[in-house]
């Protein structure tokens, strides 16, 4: 049993992440910034009974407070849904950043464009900038449609880590990827 919650608000400075996971009698939880040094505590219980419902009651907390499911890194064994809303969000965002209206659209579509793609941003978020070109939006969209692309077994192993060298024609990308590459691109 586990999970990864994110909660993510530029406009206040937010993109932090929740992890916890039932492991017998323990319950392991980790904490922080998106793409930082997180915390972890380690909560000894007297069986798995118990640390499963202590999840469970912390979870339900965390998505009362705005806290919403992710993954820490998002892979092409993820829900292709999850990669096409990313798509769709960045869509949103395109015509924003071309004509520089950071508005209520922008910022919620950033908002939840990074609960898809948990993105370290530094410690200081100005949703201005995540964006700062179309160029920067098409870059992103290019490596969400490579995972799209990607043929299930070959995803599976580069997910797992196993694939062979990738080629010009045949490099495959995944959301861990992308997050990673974000600041590379800027």
């Amino acid at each position: 049993m586990e999970i990864y919650l994110v909660f993510v608000d530029a406009i206040k400075n937010s993109n932090k992440f929740w992890s916890a996971k039932v492991e017998n009698n323990n319950l392991i939880v980790e904490w922080g910034r998106v793409g930082y040094k997180f915390q972890t505590k380690t909560h000894s219980l007297m069986s798995n009974q118990e640390a499963v419902l202590k999840y469970r009651n912390l979870v339900a907390e965390k998505m009362m407070k705005g806290y919403r499911r992710s993954q820490p890194q998002i892979d092409s064994n993820c829900d292709i849904y999850e990669i096409e809303k990313a798509i769709q969000l960045l869509d949103i965002l395109r015509p924003c950043v071309a004509e520089r209206k950071f508005n209520d659209i922008y910022v919620n579509a950033l908002n939840q464009y990074l609960k898809i793609v948990p993105t370290p941003l530094g410690m200081q978020i100005d949703y201005h900038r995540v964006y700062r070109t179309v160029a920067d939006i098409d870059y992103q969209r290019e490596l969400l449609d490579s995972l799209l692309a990607t043929p299930a077994p070959q995803a599976a192993a580069v997910a797992a880590g196993h694939a062979p060298e990738a080629t010009a024609e045949t490099a495959v990308v995944s959301l861990k990827t992308i997050s990673k590459n974000f600041w590379r691109h800027l």
